[in-house]
């Protein structure tokens, strides 16, 4: 009976760890990963060197309200940011629709803001003081080119961004593949790092025309004052939801409500705010839901079918 009682006495002692072990291990789970430090990537829309050097700043901004070290740093392309963050070596992604969309289905990233920018007003692309949740791709072609519409386009040579690039690939190349060209098929498209770039693959006569954002003419209008008069748009996408500030899906609740509105206040303040302008063109920040990038998902179904 003794041994018994022992046994007994023992069974019940390990149901009772292995039960505080499991509830141990789903609290924790419930809880999520919280940074101890934390690390952001960048994509450049522009020059590497210049952008890190105008994102740097937000490292002292972001830990000084969040309580500990951040490290900004620089990616060649988003297909690398999703792939950093999906194998957690990066807690945010400064991410543009396409590459959010991707990451999202992936499981490596969470939307926790998007991007607020001040509209553009065309002819001319001058900004407007609205800030707007979405924004245009533009198809740009050198003045006096005898490209005068999208239907012109077919065999010519494209300056484009990598493939997840909402403005720079995606919605023209969707948006002309409804409309009757195909323009993976029909074109020859050269890959270019930042929107910079292709405006001045036209400008120098390397390339007939360019995907961008609307206006990303106004990226080197500093360098050359003529540009708008030089390259000029023949094509506007429909609205494309504005970029994403997107974080690994397995970050603590309380600490992704933190690191919002930390963003927010930092895009509220005169300094904070002159970053974010000088590195994406970002006015602000705002809260939004996974469902307002539906349209870039059949966008992409679209790519994928042209691929076949």
């Amino acid at each position: 009976m003794k041994k018994f009682k022992k046994v007994l006495v023992a069974v019940v002692a390990l149901l009772v760890a292995v039960v505080a072990t499991a509830c141990s291990s789903s609290s924790s789970s419930k809880k999520g990963y919280t940074p101890k430090s934390l690390t952001i990537e960048f994509v450049p829309s522009q020059s590497a060197t210049t952008l890190e050097a105008r994102a740097k700043p937000l490292e002292k901004m972001l830990s000084k309200r969040l309580g500990i070290p951040v490290h900004v740093t620089m990616s060649t392309d988003y297909n690398t940011v999703v792939e950093a963050m999906k194998s957690k070596k990066v807690d945010v992604g400064f991410l543009q629709p396409d590459a959010y969309v991707l990451a999202h289905k992936e499981g490596a990233a969470d939307l926790l803001l998007q991007a607020e920018r001040y509209g553009i007003k065309q002819p001319g692309g001058k900004t407007t003081n609205k800030l707007v949740r979405s924004y245009r791709a533009e198809i740009l072609v050198k003045k006096g080119s005898k490209i005068k519409s999208w239907k012109d386009l077919k065999g010519k040579s494209i300056s484009v961004q990598d493939p997840t690039s909402s403005a720079g690939y995606v919605f023209p190349i969707a948006e002309l593949k409804e409309k009757g060209l195909d323009v993976l098929k029909s074109c020859k498209l050269v890959t270019v790092t930042g929107h910079d770039q292709g405006v001045l693959n036209v400008l120098n006569g390397d390339t007939d025309a360019a995907f961008v954002f609307e206006d990303a003419r106004n990226l080197v209008i500093k360098d050359n004052p003529k540009i708008m008069s030089q390259v000029v748009p023949i094509y506007f996408t429909k609205p494309i939801p504005n970029d994403t500030i997107s974080v690994r899906p397995d970050m603590n609740k309380k600490f992704k409500a933190k690191l919002a509105k930390a963003f927010i206040a930092i895009s509220k303040t005169k300094a904070g705010k002159k970053v974010i302008e000088s590195v994406y063109s970002h006015e602000g920040y705002t809260y939004a839901k996974d469902s307002d990038f539906n349209i870039v998902r059949k966008y992409d179904k679209i790519i994928e079918s042209s691929k076949k």
